[in-house]
């Protein structure tokens, strides 16, 4: 879901979204993702419900990020639309 649809710069990934692949950091997936994110400046909230649902690993990544300024973990569509608004309004 792309945030413009709400006047919003940035993308909004739910867990459905993201492939199983992603979950599995040994493949490095997340990481080269979040890198793209970072380096073209477009902030992106993933909302998992439940951060421990994946691995311990997976968890402990997005605990990391649930304070990150570009790369955002959220529980909720609505945290991950007032999270982005805060971003554009910086």
């Amino acid at each position: 879901m792309i945030g413009a649809g709400f006047g919003l710069d940035g993308l909004i990934l739910s867990e459905a979204e993201l492939g199983d692949e992603f979950f599995r950091l040994s493949s490095g997936l997340a990481g080269e993702l979040f890198q793209k994110f970072v380096n073209y400046r477009l902030p992106v909230a993933l909302v998992l419900p439940d951060f421990s649902a994946h691995c311990e690993r997976f968890a402990e990544l997005a605990y990391e990020h649930s304070r990150h300024s570009a790369v955002r973990f959220v529980t909720s569509q609505e945290e991950a639309l007032e999270w982005l608004s805060r971003q554009v309004n910086s």
